[in-house]
């Protein structure tokens, strides 16, 4: 390689880790060498500037084309490198067996646009189908809050203080776009009109990974806080953050709904439970779910107010009914390790994500039918961790892992429904 090209390379990589937060990224116990080998030099030393090498080593591997396809998403190579690189990766860490994407047919017809974030590296996270037909999108590793409009394709980036982490994000009715600042612990208002960001910090040090924000009836936000144990509830008139912990420890509090009478209803990540909170005591009632080895991560609601529920541990849909108490669940079309993900409902028809299988794939459930409906996601999906529906009933995914933000536009008269 050329010092030309290397000297891009360092510069490339330079420019990736004032967006990147390496802390957390390392993980520890003794330093990872990589094999040996043409290209090893050049992986060890660049990759390493902005997160762990285990996440390498641990990885599922990948062909030269998906290796250079994805670090292509993180940062942008001379050619040779590129070439080196993914060479040196295929060779090393071949794709390994992992479970496959099973595609299964059905009368439904989806059109998935996809783009590309401006900011490579940025690790989308969530998306926010916003009530003008726009998404916007939180680029987490790079603190920044994306957008783009579907009809013009024009993107933007508004910019947040630096390791915010943005991770969920909702929307008021003035347009505000609120998110949680998942590495910097603070609530954060962004006015898209003038990009203005106003930050609610925690009451207490100790609440800590704000994670899924949603706003209640009363226009009160409440919030996640994973790694802390914790559920929030801010008043936006007031500022005022009220918190309670969790009953039970590591419940490690994740996805949320709000049900018709205006309570919160969370799923604990943790263990096999879901807990509804009382909308104005903040009362909490916990419920255990059949199977222990459950892990619910995300939640959607259907009219009914069936709490249905990705079982990312075991492969499953499930859905949960809290007056009777009595739960169902069906195997994901991709068995076991797919890791359901990102779920929602449309009338009361049920989408989400598998997001452990190459290329991820976008399940669709009719609850009338008992059958299911599979895509593959055309730029593999990179773990989509969460959906989010439009106004005309189309939805808006984040694809992590790839760098890219979509919308899946249902084209069946029957699915283009409203929330």
């Amino acid at each position: 390689m050329s010092k030309q090209s290397l000297g891009l390379l360092v510069a490339a990589a330079a420019f990736v880790c004032t967006v990147l937060p390496a802390s957390g990224q390392r993980g520890g116990g003794a330093p990872i060498v990589l094999p040996e080998g043409p290209g090893q030099e050049l992986v060890s030393t660049q990759c390493a500037r902005c997160h762990g090498l285990n996440m390498i080593t641990g990885s599922w591997g990948n062909t030269k084309q998906g290796w250079q396809d994805l670090f292509s998403s993180m940062v942008l190579l001379p050619k040779d490198s590129a070439d080196s690189a993914a060479a040196y990766l295929a060779a090393h860490f071949p794709e390994k067996p992992r479970p496959k994407s099973v595609v299964i047919p059905g009368d439904v017809k989806v059109n998935i646009k996809e783009w590309l974030a401006p900011t490579l590296g940025s690790r989308p996270h969530d998306p926010l189908a916003a009530a003008d037909g726009t998404i916007y999108w939180t680029g987490m590793w790079a603190s920044v809050i994306g957008h783009v409009d579907p009809k013009t394709g024009a993107i933007k980036e508004y910019p947040l203080r630096p390791m915010s982490g943005p991770h969920g994000l909702t929307e008021d009715r003035a347009g505000n776009v609120w998110f949680t600042a998942n590495t910097a612990a603070y609530v954060g208002k962004l006015d898209p009109k003038t990009g203005a960001v106003t930050e609610y910090k925690m009451p207490d040090p100790a609440a800590r990974d704000p994670h899924t924000p949603m706003f209640d009836r009363k226009g009160n936000l409440w919030f996640t806080l994973q790694g802390a144990n914790m559920v929030g509830r801010l008043n936006p008139q007031s500022g005022e953050i009220k918190l309670v912990t969790m009953p039970q420890p590591r419940s490690n509090p994740y996805g949320m709904v709000i049900m018709s009478n205006g309570n919160p209803f969370i799923c604990e990540f943790g263990g096999n439970r879901l807990a509804m909170f009382d909308v104005d005591t903040m009362a909490i009632t916990e419920y255990t779910l059949p199977n222990a080895e459950t892990r619910p991560r995300r939640l959607a609601i259907d009219s009914a107010d069936n709490i249905w529920y990705a079982d990312y541990s075991r492969g499953y849909l499930g859905r949960f009914n809290p007056k009777t108490r009595e739960a169902k669940e069906w195997p994901s079309p991709s068995g076991p390790q797919s890791q359901p993900y990102g779920i929602t409902s449309i009338k009361d028809v049920i989408w989400y994500s598998e997001s452990a299988i190459r290329p991820n794939t976008l399940v669709r459930f009719d609850p009338k039918t008992e059958k299911f409906q599979t895509w593959i996601i055309p730029a593999g999906g990179g773990v989509v961790r969460n959906v989010s529906v439009l106004p005309n009933g189309n939805l808006a995914m984040a694809e992590s892992g790839v760098n890219r933000v979509a919308l899946v536009e249902i084209t069946n008269p029957t699915t283009r429904a409203t929330k």
